[in-house]
């Protein structure tokens, strides 16, 4: 491995998992006997949280436009690769796009690996919908939307970078299809049916030096019912302000209840292609 090559993307969708690895990456590196806190997951930041951004480049990006911002972003990531030296995680929910020159927004000479995180889009509809306090008929459209981005309203100053985020199968195929970083795609519903042979895969993967027995004990102080409670008592701080809580319910088809014929329909119709492949059909 390089000197540099040394950021892990961990990327997907909104409400796929992404952040039950990450405590799972917090627990993993602690060297405490109790569960790591889901308001200090230091190891895993948000590759675009504006602060570290501003700090990197000196530059207020609330002064620039998107695309000047999307611009220096790569150099942002190769100056934070640097200066770590050692293995990060970055949280990620952009597509994987290109700049206006062809180059990634993700770049590949500091990049070693990605963990894709994908879950059936009808039970993402369902957690997105509550996590935005929104209705499920509104968040059908945001998920079959390639144009959707986050942090992108002139009126407003989010603590996020614009994020294009594409639709639900285009931010998939994006990811999984790009040829400039090593994927490992972890699907949703297999990490709640098998977590340690699903997890151990993953940090097999990266090349991580841990035992089962170091993964098991992460996963257990990681699970739904801890992370739960710790949001009850202190709350998260990446909740979305008007939700009512962030760690939910985890279920595994729940839009079977919740869901109308009509919208079920709508969402396979726009995304049976990356359904079938992953098998959600």
């Amino acid at each position: 491995m390089s000197a540099l090559k040394n950021i892990v993307w961990l990327s997907s969708y909104p409400k796929s998992g992404n952040t039950w690895f990450r405590v799972f990456l917090s627990n993993l590196f602690s060297d405490s006997d109790e569960p790591a806190s889901i308001n200090d997951l230091h190891h895993t930041p948000i590759a675009s949280s504006r602060q570290p951004f501003d700090e990197a480049t000196g530059l207020p990006s609330s002064d620039m436009t998107f695309e000047e911002v999307d611009r220096l972003r790569p150099e942002v990531y190769r100056y934070q690769a640097k200066e770590a030296g050692e293995l990060q995680f970055r949280k990620v929910h952009d597509a994987y796009t290109y700049l206006e020159d062809g180059s990634p927004l993700f770049p590949p000479d500091v990049s070693r690996a990605v963990i894709y995180f994908i879950r059936n889009p009808l039970d993402v509809l369902i957690s997105f919908a509550h996590h935005s306090a929104t209705e499920p008929s509104k968040m059908v459209e945001v998920i079959n939307d390639p144009a959707k981005a986050f942090g992108r309203s002139p009126e407003k100053l989010f603590n996020q970078l614009r994020q294009k985020l594409s639709s639900w199968s285009g931010h998939v195929k994006s990811w999984v299809d790009q040829p400039n970083i090593p994927v490992h795609v972890m699907r949703y519903e297999d990490m709640r049916r098998d977590p340690e042979k699903v997890f151990m895969d993953a940090v097999n993967f990266l090349g991580l030096d841990t035992s089962q027995e170091e993964v098991k004990e992460a996963l257990q102080k990681s699970d739904l019912s801890i992370l739960q409670e710790q949001e009850k008592k202190q709350g998260f701080k990446e909740k979305m302000i008007r939700a009512d809580k962030f760690f939910r319910k985890g279920q595994i088809g729940e839009w079977k209840e919740v869901l109308t014929n009509e919208q079920v329909e709508a969402v396979i119709k726009e995304h049976r292609e990356i359904m079938k492949r992953f098998g959600y059909l």
